[in-house]
């Protein structure tokens, strides 16, 4: 018999071209009554399996079936914090887990957070151009990230145009749009799923790790689950405490998208974070589990119920920010319309604000602003020296 496990090796061994929006929601791809066709193409030391159409088929197997598949994944066991993270975790990695705390944006740091609505990150590309999709660059994905002193590289204020982050009992979810083209996304890329297994079990990204404060401390997140694309994004952290936290955030979907995968609020224009229900794991329907590619693909659960919402007019950090360059422009865009805004825990110490890090911004500017900063120096303290002495 085939089970889950087996059907997602199918599916790692020989990745597909994930999607984090569903095929009906990206214009630019066929509608859902496309026939089914499927190309090879070679990539690396494996080959790569891209899904040209949507008409995925499903079957029901039983949820005993799914919780025995869980029990037997192997999984992450190593547990750590920023501060005692190695180097690398994992083999083959491109990246690093010691990020340190300053501005980057050219940081390789592979770790990620996910704490409040103004305080989060997606996993993105390293370098931009064509090539850049994220079904080609999964295993070597970065850390973008809303505030400063992680390390990581800053998203761009503006980029985001709409996030929804709520908080429930077994998970906490950021949902949104945005030009993220600005994360080195090429324009018209339709997406991908990063999740900490891969094909390998090293993840995808390899040795990426995701932080929360949303449960409680500080700590690493085991199970998580992230689809971004060039206008989308979603990202799930399931708590450590729950028994259930591989069923909450399942990797198994990952053609599916976000509105499949975690049904909530994408509006633009709306910055809000709530308390949240759970609602149903991805994939299971009462007493059956969705197998992906074998019958009838099953209607998205909806979206579940929400309170306790708080909103902000707009988030960010307050740098300017264009390609690799680094700028101050005063105070952080991020303004609380409502109370109810949960700090920052990324890094101890860390400034989260652009006037605590214009040394970091210093060393992004180019020849000429260096230049202009030292001279107008200069000539102030000429200036204050010349009427000391009148």
């Amino acid at each position: 018999m085939v089970g889950l496990r087996s059907a997602k090796n199918r599916t790692e061994e020989n990745p597909p071209a994930h999607r984090a929006c569903a095929p009906s929601a990206c214009p630019s791809l066929p509608p859902p009554t496309t026939p089914f066709s499927a190309i090879w193409f070679p990539r690396r030391e494996s080959l790569y399996f891209s899904l040209h159409a949507p008409m995925f088929s499903a079957s029901l197997v039983s949820l005993s079936l799914l919780c025995a598949i869980h029990g037997a994944r192997a999984q992450y066991s190593a547990t750590y914090l920023p501060s005692n993270a190695p180097a690398t975790t994992e083999e083959g990695q491109t990246g690093t887990n010691q990020c340190g705390t300053g501005l980057n944006q050219t940081s390789d740091c592979q770790n990620a957070y996910i704490n409040s609505l103004d305080d989060w990150c997606i996993w993105s590309p390293p370098d931009p151009g064509a090539g850049s999709v994220i079904g080609n660059t999964e295993r070597i994905e970065v850390a973008w990230c809303l505030k400063n002193g992680t390390g990581t590289r800053l998203i761009p204020d503006g980029a985001i145009t709409g996030a929804h982050f709520v908080v429930t009992p077994d998970f906490v979810q950021v949902t949104g749009v945005g030009n993220l083209t600005l994360l080195n996304i090429p324009a018209g890329d339709a997406g991908g799923e990063l999740d900490p297994h891969g094909a390998d079990g090293n993840g995808n990204p390899i040795g990426g790790l995701v932080f929360s404060s949303a449960f409680g401390p500080l700590q690493q997140i085991h199970e998580w689950t992230n689809f971004v694309s060039d206008g989308q994004f979603c990202f799930r952290a399931c708590n450590p405490a729950g028994s259930m936290a591989p069923a909450w955030c399942q990797h198994i979907y990952d053609v599916m998208g976000c509105a499949w995968n975690m049904p909530a609020n994408y509006n633009p224009g709306v910055f809000e974070q709530c308390k949240g229900d759970s609602g149903e794991p991805m994939g299971v329907y009462g007493g059956s589990t969705f197998q992906q590619g074998q019958g009838a693909t099953p209607a998205a659960h909806p979206a579940p119920s929400s309170s306790d919402c708080t909103t902000m007019t707009s988030i960010g950090n307050g740098f300017l920010i264009s390609g690799t360059s680094i700028g101050t422009v005063g105070p952080t865009t991020s303004s609380a319309a409502s109370s109810g805004s949960a700090g920052h825990s990324g890094s101890s110490g860390a400034s989260a604000s652009p006037t605590g890090s214009a040394s970091g911004a210093l060393a992004m500017w180019g020849p000429q602003q260096v230049a202009y900063a030292i001279g107008s120096t200069f000539i102030g303290t000429l200036l204050g020296g010349m009427l000391v002495v009148l």
